[in-house]
């Protein structure tokens, strides 16, 4: 439910390796030989688990192969923007494999799919394995090859069977997928930034470091320091994702202006990233109200948030209530908190009803982070 979970995003992902916000393969990877550019590899599946099994890349066809596991929370919360990119364009071309990986349990994966319904609909499938130690062929010839260390991760493959992007699922925006699609995506540039990334990223891991260090401390000066050392060590295309962090310091030094213009930057860039516009709205939602928070901003991202989870996330519908609340519509938060409860499950659900109640009461209850 922690909505300020995107704080660790905007730190993480300019690091050049959006798996950092998974767990670690505690194997090391060798050197990179597989990058944005080459051809993709064949596909080794053991089985399909779900939607028509796929023999091998066709040219003309376009694909995301992306790496998961049913004990992988971040996988989990990007299953379902992955499945939102799968149905708007499957029509055109697309094909997205959700390729399992380094899964403790296999037997684990049909009750893992079935549970995720139609959050969860493309297509499934169990890597090749010698045994039960074995890594797979798919982790070894995609994911260690490519130096991918952590899941989730994603690529995508043009339809001239090239690897056009590499990356964590939620960083992929649907302008690369629609330039893969009719033709136009530059995968020489894309190349380019990849090597860029990859050369720099023991620098902007430790700068991604010292930047959170330095934001813990409230040492704001270091950490906006930090972060323009960033800016200097990735491509052109990555530094809107820097707007995050810097939205974050904002807000923390209590610049209101300067963040509330990030925020609407950052959420006019990403308007169908759901974790992100609830990030937004919640930060500000969650101010004081003396401190006059922008709550049109608010209920902007909010309402984007919620159209992009089709109303049933609890934790955005959350948001959204308090929105109304500090709006002073007290029957409009009153109905979106009842559904958020409706929504919810164990201790979330307990929280969500003790928010509900203040409404009822006429009272704005303290954020619930």
């Amino acid at each position: 439910m922690n909505r300020t979970s995107w704080f660790l995003a905007g730190l993480l992902v300019v690091s050049a390796h959006a798996a950092a916000l998974a767990q670690d393969n505690p194997k090391q990877t060798p050197a990179v030989t597989l990058k944005v550019g080459d051809r993709a590899p064949k596909l080794q599946v053991a089985r399909w688990m779900q939607g028509e099994p796929v023999a091998e890349l066709a040219p003309g066809t376009a694909y995301i192969v992306e790496f998961w596991a049913t004990w992988c929370g971040p996988c989990v919360v990007s299953i379902p923007h992955l499945n939102e990119l799968h149905e708007k364009f499957k029509d055109r071309g697309l094909v997205v494999i959700g390729q399992d990986c380094w899964e403790n349990n296999e037997s684990a994966v049909a009750p893992f799919i079935k549970k995720m319904g139609d959050k969860m609909t493309y297509r499934v499938a169990l890597d090749l394995k010698k045994d039960e130690k074995d890594r797979g062929r798919m982790a070894e010839t995609w994911m260690a090859a490519a130096g991918q260390n952590g899941i989730p991760s994603a690529f995508v493959i043009n339809k001239q069977g090239l690897i056009a992007w590499i990356g964590h699922p939620m960083s992929l925006k649907e302008p690369v997928l629609e330039q893969v699609l009719d033709g136009t995506f530059d995968v020489a540039r894309a190349a380019a930034a990849f090597e860029l990334r990859r050369k720099n990223q023991p620098q902007v891991t430790a700068l991604s470091r010292k930047m959170g260090a330095s934001m813990q401390q409230k040492n704001w000066d270091e950490a906006e320091a930090a972060l323009g050392e960033i800016a200097r060590l990735i491509p052109e295309e990555d530094q809107a994702n820097l707007d995050v962090t810097r939205f974050q310091i904002a807000m923390k030094r209590r610049n209101f202006p300067a963040a509330f213009e990030l925020a609407r930057r950052s959420g006019d860039a990403q308007k169908d990233n759901a974790m992100l516009q609830n990030m937004l709205a919640w930060e500000i939602a969650k101010m004081d109200p003396v401190d006059k928070p922008d709550l049109q901003l608010a209920e902007l991202c909010a309402n984007r948030a919620n159209e992009a989870t089709k109303g049933e996330d609890a934790a955005i519908l959350d948001t959204l209530a308090r929105v109304h609340f500090m709006k002073g519509d007290q029957t409009r938060a009153i109905e979106l908190q009842t559904k958020a409860v409706s929504r919810a499950e164990g201790r979330m659900k307990t929280v969500l009803e003790g928010v509900l109640k203040s409404y009822r009461e006429g009272k704005l209850p303290p954020p619930t982070d």
